[in-house]
């Protein structure tokens, strides 16, 4: 399995689990969009909502598992642990990236 991250995802993931918004949006681009259970967050002002939101709902804690890349897009298999049914859960998310920014994340099936 590969787990080697772009370094822009590896920090990512790191500042997740510090529950670091500032530091887990830092990455995004200005016009960056979100994908996550059914709903669509664009632009950094709703990413940061979202991520507060989720982080208070959940309390969770990620570990990547396994990752590929084809041009721009990561795709990243995810353990996820937190406050919710069926923890852990194993996540895809997909992300697309623009140089060292974060153009697009989809969270799920």
């Amino acid at each position: 399995m590969n787990t080697d991250l772009p370094r822009v995802l590896a920090d990512y993931f790191t500042a997740t689990n510090a529950h670091d918004v500032s530091a887990m949006s830092a990455p995004f681009a200005e016009d960056a969009t979100v994908h996550d259970e059914g709903r669509a967050h664009s632009g950094i002002a709703a990413i940061r909502a979202w991520m507060s939101e989720t982080i208070e709902k959940f309390d969770y804690q990620v570990e990547p598992i396994e990752s590929s890349q084809s041009g721009p897009k990561v795709r990243v298999r995810v353990s996820v642990r937190g406050k919710f049914p069926g923890s852990p859960v194993t996540i895809p998310y997909a992300f697309t990236l623009a140089g060292e920014k974060i153009l697009r994340l989809e969270v799920g099936p």
